[in-house]
């Protein structure tokens, strides 16, 4: 089974995160911020993954940090579960729709950080949190787990938009994850990730 889990602590937060991918029965998310929790249980339910997060932060001053330092620990524990990434797929899409928004999102686990991020909030904040702060999850994110991000999304309900981003990035993560069947390829033309 593929799972692994990290503790992070700083002077701002304390996260304690653990993901498996072969294993949907664990959801247990705390980190203080519910409509951050929200998103995260859409992003495991659809991507099918277990995972569980216990977060300490430092809300009394914003949720800035808490949702940063969640993204880097997540990063760290989705590359130490790629690995070499022999025997999984590398590339993952989807284009999710939800009500009148529609997200796509494309992953490339092949090892190199990038993210690209087109999403119109049409306000400033959803859920109590400033939107601005999930470009910068999905960087961080992606920085740490070394893979190559896109995200774009449209629509007119930020709630809506939102949840239907973390939806897609589940499901492309899930799929660009999923083994091969062959745990000896690596998929790269360089034989290496």
């Amino acid at each position: 089974m593929r799972e692994a889990g990290l503790s992070r602590t700083t002077g701002e937060t304390r996260i304690d995160l653990s993901l498996s991918l072969d294993d949907a029965s664990i959801a247990s998310i705390r980190t203080g911020i519910p409509f951050f929790d929200h998103m995260l249980h859409a992003m495991v339910k659809h991507g099918r993954f277990g995972l569980m997060v216990e977060a300490e932060g430092d809300l009394d001053v914003d949720a800035h940090h808490t949702i940063e330092d969640v993204g880097i620990v997540l990063g760290e524990v989705v590359r130490q579960l790629i690995g070499g990434g022999h025997g999984i797929h590398r590339f993952g899409h989807a284009i999710v729709p939800m009500d009148e928004s529609i997200a796509t999102v494309a992953i490339d686990c092949g090892g190199r950080a990038y993210l690209t991020y087109h999403v119109p909030f049409t306000g400033l904040s959803v859920g109590t949190i400033e939107v601005e702060i999930f470009e910068h999850f999905f960087y961080s994110l992606s920085n740490h787990a070394k893979i190559t991000t896109y995200i774009k999304a449209d629509g007119r309900n930020d709630h809506h938009l939102c949840e239907a981003v973390f939806k897609a990035f589940g499901i492309a993560l899930s799929d660009a994850v999923a083994n091969t069947g062959d745990p000896g390829a690596v998929p790269s033309t360089k034989g290496t990730l």
